[in-house]
């Protein structure tokens, strides 16, 4: 399993933020009702498996809309990965889960493309999970064991990158905000991060 390393100050992973904007009462109330007379690593993967398989990835099923903000992706039903985590990350810190961003670098069609993925913070441990969505052969699971993300690294030069950040990179900030269709956030997203 990858070593992860801590960006900031484990408060900073709970705090709400533009992106992440739990302080809206609709994830407020969806996070209420995947948690209910839950707590630990079961309401953590309730809410990610939630994430994962009700909230469609944009481009398995044809959408054009670019979702980012938390409550934008859950109002809307779909977001590419970058969204999904957004969503994540909203409905878990709600719950007081400490909860970061990832990233990965990875081939796609045929060039490299960084890939969006969360880490939570629970039994004293930092673990990466992937809501994605399982879609043809990816099968992507919660596991406090063994990493199952949607995107094990194969090819050369695919990488995982350990930092797990507080907030959304900043590039991929820029990439989601500027854009005006999925296609065109696809071709914008960065090929590397630097750290």
């Amino acid at each position: 399993m990858l070593n992860l390393i801590q960006k900031d100050d484990l408060n900073e992973y709970t705090r709400p933020s533009q992106w992440v904007d739990y302080e809206t009462p609709e994830i407020q109330k969806k996070a209420l009702e995947l948690s209910q007379d839950m707590d630990g690593p079961e309401m953590v993967e309730n809410i990610y498996n939630f994430v994962r398989d009700e909230i469609d990835h944009s481009r398995d099923v044809g959408q054009d809309m670019v979702t980012f903000k938390a409550s934008e992706v859950l109002k809307e039903g779909h977001g590419i990965c970058f969204a999904k985590s957004n969503l994540l990350a909203a409905l878990l810190r709600f719950m007081g889960i400490p909860t970061g961003f990832c990233y990965q670098r990875l081939v796609h069609e045929d060039r490299f493309l960084v890939h969006g993925l969360n880490a939570v913070y629970i039994m004293d441990k930092w673990v990466r999970i992937d809501a994605r969505g399982n879609y043809q052969d990816i099968d992507a699971q919660f596991s406090m064991d063994k990493e199952k993300l949607a995107f094990p690294i194969q090819e050369d030069g695919e990488e995982d990158y350990p930092y797990i950040y507080s907030n959304p990179h900043s590039r991929v900030i820029e990439v989601m905000v500027r854009s005006r269709t999925v296609e065109e956030a696809y071709r914008n997203i960065p090929t590397s991060l630097t750290y």
